[in-house]
């Protein structure tokens, strides 16, 4: 009895949240290996040309300097609001500037504008400049994340439809579980029988198949939502973070930042890239109304989740603060590696195509559990039909 309250309640959170876990799915494995495409595709706009060889060491022009001319590629209007650049001698630096309609309720309004400059650093050329509103990889995150609903909506859409997800991925479980523990019965629940028929094989894909891909579900579900929800980040990360034990504060001392170049922000970077030089990427955020830079370091390829973050007062240059997720407590180590935990960075190529099968898995699951329901109310409608002629 139990158990069939669990498959009616699996059937109509798969009818309800269905379409939206499909999209969600089929856009997580294009959006795995966005960063890898789009250096494929946009070689242009990510590269430059090759300084000519010399003893002489190449600096990359003041960030001010390269700010301005990236503004000057924009309308008045728009206004660049962080820089994504990159140590390594052969990448543009890219300049974005953003204005969201958080109350918008479709794609076209959410975005007021959203445009990324290419400049080389090291010459000031612009080599591109994106309309990132239009761009083929933009336009699937926003599709992964909102559905192209704007945030308000579309977002509330995909938060819930992923909760409901996981408690499909559950009951699901609870289904596959088998009554009798039998060699032949759990043969049936973890290999496939390609000679059965078609409606016994697409049992079987959406049985099976959600049984091997239940970890990476419950993982990319969890990891969704604690972008969602802000407030559950938080409390999943203090829940661990009150793991580690508590130590003694210390005294922290750090360099003094040479001041040289015309703004603090200059001063800033030149330390960090001199600090950092082999760093994959860093990136800036212009905050007019606060007291302190702050510079991202991203020290491994496509890991976000090891860093050292800056804060430099804006005042004398000098550093206030740093983080490094070397030092992190448990709780914000997992919450700086929520990123990577969704997309599959963390274990380099071998994951990501990992993370890629099972998203497609995931998109199939709705696709052969409604031709399950199909195909058992088409038997049920013809069932009807014969016992009414009878009477």
């Amino acid at each position: 009895m139990i158990k069939k309250g669990i498959l009616w309640l699996h059937k109509w959170l798969g009818l309800f949240s269905g379409l939206v876990v499909l999209i969600v799915s089929l856009t997580g494995c294009v959006y795995v290996f966005h960063d890898d495409l789009k250096v494929l595709f946009y070689p242009e706009k990510y590269y430059v040309a090759e300084q000519s060889p010399s003893n002489e060491v190449v600096k990359a022009l003041p960030l001010s300097t390269l700010t301005a001319i990236a503004q000057k590629a924009l309308p008045n209007n728009e206004e660049i609001t962080r820089i994504d650049l990159y140590p390594a001698k052969n990448r543009t630096w890219v300049f974005r500037a953003v204005k969201t309609n958080e109350d918008a309720l479709t794609y076209a309004a959410y975005f007021t504008y959203n445009k990324r400059v290419f400049v080389d650093p090291y010459t000031g050329k612009v080599q591109a400049v994106e309309n990132s509103k239009t761009e083929f990889f933009q336009l699937v995150l926003q599709l992964h994340m909102n559905l192209l609903l704007g945030k308000k909506l579309g977002h509330t859409i995909v938060s819930v439809s992923t909760i409901l997800f996981l408690i499909l991925t559950v009951t699901g479980l609870v289904l596959w579980w088998p009554k009798k523990w039998k060699a032949k019965t759990l043969k049936k629940g973890i290999a496939f029988d390609f000679k059965v028929k078609w409606k016994r094989l697409n049992y079987d894909l959406h049985n099976i198949l959600g049984f091997y891909s239940l970890l990476f579900a419950l993982l990319l579900g969890f990891t969704g939502l604690l972008f969602s929800y802000p407030s559950l980040k938080e409390l999943y990360s203090n829940s661990f973070n009150k793991l580690d034990r508590n130590e003694s504060v210390k005294t922290i001392s750090f360099d003094t930042v040479t001041q040289q170049d015309v703004t603090s922000l200059d001063n800033a970077l030149v330390y960090t890239l001199a600090k950092h030089p082999s760093a994959d990427m860093m990136s800036v955020r212009l905050r007019k109304d606060e007291a302190l830079h702050d510079i991202q370091v991203r020290l491994q390829k496509d890991r976000t989740g090891s860093y050292v973050w800056y804060y430099f007062n804006k005042e004398d240059g000098q550093i206030s603060k740093i983080k490094n997720s070397n030092q992190a407590q448990t709780g914000d180590w997992l919450a700086g590696m929520n990123y990577d935990l969704h997309v599959g960075n963390f274990g380099g190529i071998f994951t990501k195509i990992l993370y890629f099968l099972a998203s497609l898995i995931c998109a199939s699951l709705p696709v052969t559990g409604f031709i399950i329901w199909w195909n058992k109310r088409k038997k049920s409608k013809k069932t009807r039909v014969k016992v009414a002629k009878l009477l």
